[in-house]
């Protein structure tokens, strides 16, 4: 595919993704007694607890749906909330087939809800501190070997050569991210600014509003350094001035947009694991913690509130010994 024919692709997915992200979500038909303090609440979870809009959003659709419930059951007014309802509810969720990890976000966003109700005096007592849910099973990501990294890398560079502006970002971009591990909607939030090259780091605002440095490679800014000085200013208008990574019509990239980068890159390599960025993300922690770094060190580079988050990524090093030994020695 020439450079000219891939940008006018690219254009055109990019602004589907933006007609998509930019249509309002459809209006749910609850009464004002229960819309009222569903507004409240998520006005609660983006400002005060400076949760991420996808959290944000999947925490509204879950409480939508329990006030929906609420209604249903005849019951108008929040105070009417109690233990049962809320079993009730979680149950019609079990007999409809949800996952594990689903009714446990679903439980998680009663609580969170139940006790930002009670703490705001719409409801008098918490009922949502004994509602219990199945544990999510924590399966073990897929992640690319060393070497199924080092083609998808390459495999990212098609088109950078003639320096085509959009090839010279998906580059940048898949470089960027396994260099260092950062989530998708972090890097899509990267400023001019939050790139110090001189020290190879790059400034992130993670979950919770915190903020981190984490370091970069030399591929990382060679590619970084390409994409700045031949492919952004291509693509540069005034409404994307700050954004380091832009989309076609010159505005901050579209998260969806990256997904379909690296799902392109890593679906050139031969039997490599279908993935988006938090498989690059996944890879990265895990040959990081294979090459000898401590876990704590990554556990700071990747973000993690909990060392406990951190730790899943020694389980999938071990399971990949395991694998190795079984092929390779003579009475495994």
């Amino acid at each position: 595919m020439n450079g000219a024919w891939r940008c006018l692709t690219l254009h055109r997915q990019e602004r589907s993704v933006r007609r998509v992200s930019e249509d309002p979500p459809a209006s749910e038909p609850l009464p004002d007694a229960l819309t009222a303090p569903r507004e409240r609440f998520v006005a609660h979870l983006r400002s005060v607890r400076g949760l991420s809009p996808h959290t944000v959003r999947a925490y509204r659709g879950d409480v939508t749906a329990l006030l929906q419930y609420l209604a249903d059951s005849g019951r108008h007014d929040l105070a009417e909330l109690d233990l049962p309802l809320l079993r009730g509810w979680m149950g019609v969720q079990h007999r409809s087939g949800h996952r594990r990890s689903t009714l446990a976000r679903r439980a998680a966003a009663a609580r969170a809800f139940t006790a930002w109700a009670t703490r705001a005096g719409v409801l008098g007592s918490d009922p949502g501190w004994r509602l219990v849910a199945p544990r999510p099973g924590r399966a073990l990501p897929a992640v690319l070997h060393p070497q199924q990294a080092a083609a998808a890398l390459h495999a990212s560079q098609r088109g950078a050569a003639e320096a085509d502006p959009m090839a010279l970002r998906d580059h940048a971009v898949v470089e960027l991210l396994y260099a260092t591990g950062i989530r998708v909607a972090e890097l899509c939030g990267l400023d001019l600014g939050d790139i110090d090259r001189q020290r190879r780091l790059i400034r992130v605002l993670g979950k919770g509003a915190k903020e981190r440095a984490v370091p970069y490679g030399l591929p990382a800014e060679r590619a970084l350094l390409r994409w700045l000085e031949h492919g952004r200013p291509a693509l540069a208008q005034p409404h994307g001035a700050a954004a380091l990574f832009l989309g076609a019509r010159g505005g901050r990239v579209d998260q969806r947009i990256i997904r379909t980068v690296v799902h392109d890159a890593v679906g050139a390599v031969p039997g490599a694991p279908d993935m988006g960025p938090h498989g690059l993300r996944h890879s990265a922690a895990t040959h990081l913690l294979e090459g000898g770094a401590d876990l704590r060190a990554v556990q700071e580079l990747l973000g993690h509130a909990t060392l406990a988050t951190t730790q899943l990524y020694t389980h999938v090093t071990v399971e990949r010994l395991k694998a190795i030994h079984d092929r390779s020695h003579p009475r495994s």
